[in-house]
């Protein structure tokens, strides 16, 4: 897992990083909807902050971001509450005395991992700004779809913890859930809006048509290993919610030519699929590098 929202250039066909439920909705704010680079983003200084208010020099800088790193890493294969500082000390080579000088405990340096879902999210808002011609629309749907996956899977770790805090009633995550995804539904309803003047065949207000497409994008995103468990494949659903996005956006079905293979159908779970397994190992790697 990638451990920040990492992109790149949309030219590829969407994120090269290694979004479970509704994505929580948009809150139009006014925020720009063309996604720039996540690394020229210039961060408030008071984000950099040490926990005695002092700014950290570039040597203190690199200590916070190694420690941000080792927090998702140890996210990957272990329950939020049960990471101790001490473990992230000890995987980032530290001292707890040192963690204490940037965050105050482990709960504040996974906000600050949460908060930087927003900046990742601005560049699945430049890829929903893309081309969707008659000649472009099926790849931007593609893209958009794939680009979404990826970037739910560079933060999956992150996005749980944000989920299951956000259900127990916590207001920091639950804004920061809303926040990471309001620039791609906003964005997304202004070119449902633009692309069918006569208004989407999917309803009339974009931007409950943006609403549920997100919601949809981030729900398969959040699921698509248990839908692999039962033998449902990735580049399937990449497929299938991309039509779903063409023609909501467009009226226009995918092109003809576009249909990929279809599988066989399932009628139960089919046990160490390779995403899945690869999965797996990771976890079983991040609970060795816990227990060492």
């Amino acid at each position: 897992m990638a451990r920040h929202p990492t992109v790149a250039p949309a030219s590829t066909g969407g994120f090269a990083a290694a979004a479970g439920r509704a994505a929580g909705g948009a809150v139009p704010d006014g925020s720009s909807a063309s996604g720039g680079s996540v690394a020229g983003m210039a961060r408030e200084p008071e984000t950099l902050a040490a926990t005695d208010g002092r700014l950290p020099g570039r040597r203190g800088q690199a200590t916070r971001q190694r420690l941000l790193t080792c927090t998702a890493e140890l996210l990957e294969g272990t329950p939020w509450r049960s990471i101790k500082v001490i473990d992230i000390a000890r995987q980032a080579g530290t001292s707890p005395a040192t963690f204490y000088q940037y965050f105050e405990n482990v709960e504040q340096a996974i906000l600050v991992l949460a908060e930087e879902l927003t900046e990742g999210a601005g560049q699945l808002a430049a890829l929903v700004d893309g081309d969707w011609s008659e000649e472009a629309g099926w790849d931007t749907a593609r893209q958009v779809v794939r680009g979404f996956m990826d970037y739910w899977e560079a933060n999956r770790a992150v996005f749980r913890v944000v989920e299951l805090a956000t259900e127990e009633g916590d207001l920091r995550f639950r804004g920061l859930r809303v926040r990471a995804l309001n620039a791609v539904t906003v964005t997304l309803a202004r070119v449902v809006a633009g692309a069918a003047p006569k208004g989407s065949p999917a309803g009339d207000d974009p931007m409950t048509v943006a609403a549920t497409l997100i919601s949809m994008l981030a729900h398969v995103a959040a699921h698509r290993y248990g839908y692999e468990f039962w033998g449902i494949r990735t580049d399937s659903l990449v497929d299938s919610q991309a039509r779903i996005l063409l023609w909501s956006v467009t009226g226009r079905t995918a092109p003809a030519g576009s249909e990929g293979a279809v599988p066989a159908p399932r009628s139960g779970p089919v046990v160490g699929g390779g995403a899945a397994r690869a999965r797996t190992d990771a976890a079983r790697r991040a609970a060795r590098r816990v227990s060492e």
